[in-house]
């Protein structure tokens, strides 16, 4: 399924910058390590968010109903300020009370 309004997915800023992008952050700095190997880092936070809603237009894959919304899964590639590619996996949902995609994270993938 390709996601229907992507205009006003929500990427929140923590979620990158406290999580993605964190050194400090337990899950995140494996994450952060991962991300910064493309040159994607804290001071360019938002070149990491415009090339995660850039993978809106993929095909999204229903991974679970909650009772919270419905979880997807985009399997893609990203590429970096440097022009580095690598292939991730980028986590969204769509909460009951809305119908726009939310952001929740993203790790490379195989």
């Amino acid at each position: 399924m390709k996601f229907s309004d992507t205009s006003n997915a929500i990427i929140a800023e923590e979620k990158i910058t406290n999580y993605l992008l964190s050194h400090e952050h337990p899950t995140g700095r494996f994450k952060a390590q991962f991300f910064n190997t493309l040159d994607f880092e804290q001071a360019n936070w938002k070149l990491l968010e415009r090339a995660l809603r850039d993978l809106l237009i993929e095909e999204a894959e229903l991974l679970e109903t909650t009772e919270w919304g419905e979880k997807y899964a985009i399997r893609s590639e990203i590429q970096g300020p440097n022009g580095k590619s690598a292939r991730i996996v980028s986590i969204w949902i769509i909460l009951l009370t809305d119908k726009h995609p939310r952001f929740v994270t993203a790790y490379p993938r195989n």
